[in-house]
């Protein structure tokens, strides 16, 4: 290439431009780990972060190398500390001052490089089970904002905290050239054995224009079924009362959401609350009549216990 041709915006045509800022982080006391990203380019879930229980995280930015996430979650499986599968990736990479990568392991050991011909401003902070790293900045407050917010958010959950730290990015005017897509990732901090429920939480928003607002209404819609999830498991243990606290408390969080007051109101029923029940249910019928259709489908499969003349009331209800 001549000296004077000018670069495409990407490295590589296989390699996306993802100029963005990230943390990966690790709960100390629950081992979870996290990778929280947000750009000005379309979809950065799919690139940026890469994550797998009991092994690590990586965030593969600037001039995205993919290949880094794969095979830096390869290197620490094979014994690797963060630090040396991050020279293992750099060492025969052409592009390596145009990358910027952050590598976590299990242990909350963490290795960051940011290349010289990032673009400005571009920077890190690494710390206790952290790694803050940004470039094309909009200034140099971004990442130091962001490792401020995630050390004073101690006590609460990872991924809230996680959220906080790319919140601080935005208030310091984050991507200088705006906002897009965002993504939230985070995983157990041991393998369990059961690979398809080691990732906790999987939220991507590809195209907003308030990424971070989006992912944080998905966070909370995510902690809401939270407690839906952990009312359905108190009712195969036959703890009712715990489970109505389970299905109010999702309910509080999201009021017109109908499916939330629905089987709240299903779960009040087969605990013998029928009036209660009925309550809800009227609410529920009067804004889509297809739950009351459910409703006579419920007895058929054991969802819905009632004698017939309680059910003929829930199924009354106008």
């Amino acid at each position: 290439m001549a000296a004077n041709t000018a670069k495409a915006q990407v490295y590589k045509a296989e390699e996306p431009l993802a100029h963005t800022y990230s943390i990966v982080a690790r709960d100390p006391k629950t081992g979870e780990m996290a990778v929280g990203v947000q750009s000005h380019w379309f979809s950065v879930g799919t690139a940026v972060p890469w994550a797998e229980a009991g092994v690590g995280v990586v965030a593969t930015q600037s001039f995205t190398n993919k290949s880094f996430g794969m095979r830096g979650l390869e290197l620490l499986k094979n014994g690797k500390s963060p630090q040396e599968a991050l020279d293992i990736l750099l060492a025969d990479d052409e592009g390596r001052e145009v990358r910027q990568v952050s590598i976590m392991d299990a242990q909350g050991r963490v290795a960051t490089h940011t290349g010289k011909q990032c673009i400005r401003y571009a920077g890190h902070v690494t710390g206790k089970d952290f790694s803050v790293q940004a470039n094309m900045m909009l200034t140099d407050k971004v990442w130091p904002a962001m490792a401020k917010a995630f050390e004073q958010s101690v006590g609460k959950p990872l991924a809230e905290r996680v959220l906080l730290a790319m919140e601080a990015a935005e208030r310091e005017g984050g991507d200088i050239r705006g906002k897009q897509s965002a993504a939230l990732v985070v995983v157990r901090g041991k393998a369990s054995g059961q690979p398809w429920d080691d990732k906790l939480i999987d939220l991507r928003v590809d195209d907003h224009e308030k990424p971070l607002e989006e992912l944080a209404r998905l966070l909370k819609v995510y902690r809401a079924y939270e407690h839906m999830n952990n009312g359905d498991l108190a009712v195969e243990k036959g703890e009712m009362e715990k489970a109505m606290q389970e299905y109010g408390k999702a309910e509080t969080m999201f009021p017109n959401n109908l499916e939330m007051k629905y089987w709240h109101a299903i779960g009040l029923a087969n605990n013998g609350d029928v009036n209660g029940a009925i309550k809800l249910l009227r609410d529920v019928y009067k804004k889509d009549k297809n739950w009351k259709e459910l409703t006579t489908r419920l007895p058929e499969v054991g969802l819905l216990t009632l004698p017939p003349q309680d059910l003929q009331k829930v199924l009354d209800v106008k």
